[in-house]
């Protein structure tokens, strides 16, 4: 692993650093116990966290709007560049932003297990929330000394919600709640603005914005373009993209296209895009029903043109552990979608360009 970039102040990555990990699914009980510590902080020192999982999110933000000087490591590329907290703190010189690569000589694996490993060896302190005793942080904090649990000791607490009956919630109180969600303060800050539960701050953000499906659809959909480099790519050209609009088994016409229709040195193909929080062990339950998939392969046989799955795995919608792609087709299988996975030293960019120079056949299409 190996340092690609820096953004911001990087005088912070001199101070006394303190790593923050955290498991992927965070019990919303224990919220309360870890944004105490964001509060109680000592900023003479740096707060180094990851941006990989809803609650790292989370967690960057409470850093970022309490103030505290953060190291945000991030692998390959740093996407959320209009983030309204991170803007600000690069403004204001309290925020770093680490970019980290993988190199040949780390081996196989998981990078983000890779990353954690080379971040934990670069930091004075590591202060943990929840943990999962069967996931691979636990395995990679074993017999280190300069680890703190905020939670040690402690069954992981229900989430609650206040005494006596619910009340609703105010108008006032909903336009509060979005100018803020908008201006990416995060879940803690709206907790402590309107003196409300995180259960029910996370359940009111979830009821007035998008729906959670479409809007991890439309973010992982904006994360290929990024990856894609579009507009800016030169062979690479993007002609339609369709945005899905459907009830459980009924499509609208439009809706039987793919996500994307590209075409690569004027050669056209249309891709697929779906993002989950795993690989899918069954791909017609999990990605693509039967009548979904036999509309893709209806539409490569209309226009003429492959069909591609592009799956997500892991991360974030916006920024996915990893990337898998591979052809629609009658003979599609859950072996088949393992197998393509996009190795952390190839980019979506040169997958899709060595398919196309692959091609022997003037006329014979990706």
């Amino acid at each position: 692993m190996r340092v690609k970039q820096t953004i911001g102040n990087t005088a912070l990555w001199q101070r006394d650093k303190t790593l923050f990990l955290t498991s992927r699914q965070v019990p919303i009980g224990c919220y309360e116990s870890i944004f105490r510590w964001v509060e109680e902080f000592d900023k003479r020192q740096c707060a180094v966290c990851f941006n990989t999982s809803e609650f790292e999110e989370e967690v960057l933000k409470a850093l970022l709007v309490w103030r505290v000087p953060t190291t945000l490591v991030v692998l390959n590329k740093f996407s959320d560049r209009y983030n309204v907290q991170i803007e600000q703190a690069l403004r204001e010189k309290r925020l770093l932003i680490l970019v980290l690569q993988p190199e040949e000589n780390d081996g196989k694996g998981f990078s983000a297990r890779i990353r954690n490993r080379y971040v934990m060896e670069q930091v004075q302190h590591i202060v943990c929330g929840y943990i999962n005793t069967n996931g691979s942080i636990f395995g990679l904090l074993a017999g280190r000394n300069n680890v703190t649990y905020l939670l040690q000791g402690k069954k992981p607490p229900m989430a609650a919600e206040p005494n006596g009956k619910p009340y609703r919630w105010t108008v006032a109180e909903d336009k509060r709640l979005l100018r803020m969600f908008y201006e990416d303060m995060g879940i803690h800050a709206i907790h402590k603005a309107l003196d409300r539960p995180y259960s029910s701050v996370y359940l009111r953000i979830k009821s007035l914005t998008m729906n959670d499906e479409v809007l991890k659809g439309r973010e992982f959909e904006d994360h290929v373009l990024e990856l894609l480099d579009l507009p800016h790519n030169g062979k690479l050209t993007l002609k339609e993209w369709r945005g899905d609009k459907s009830l459980p088994g009924v499509y609208p016409e439009s809706n039987s296209a793919p996500d994307f229709v590209f075409e690569y040195d004027r050669k056209p193909f249309a891709v697929e895009c779906k993002w989950r929080n795993h690989l899918p062990k069954d791909i017609e339950k999990e990605l693509l029903p039967a009548d979904r998939l036999a509309s893709f392969l209806q539409f490569s046989t209309d226009r003429r043109m492959p069909v591609y799955l592009l799956v997500g795995a892991g991360g974030l919608p916006n920024y996915p552990d990893c990337l898998y792609f591979t052809q629609i087709d009658k003979d599609l299988s859950s072996t088949t979608l393992r197998n393509s996975i996009i190795p952390p030293d190839k980019s979506l960019s040169e997958k899709i360009e060595s398919l196309y120079t692959d091609v022997k056949k003037p006329d014979q299409v990706l």
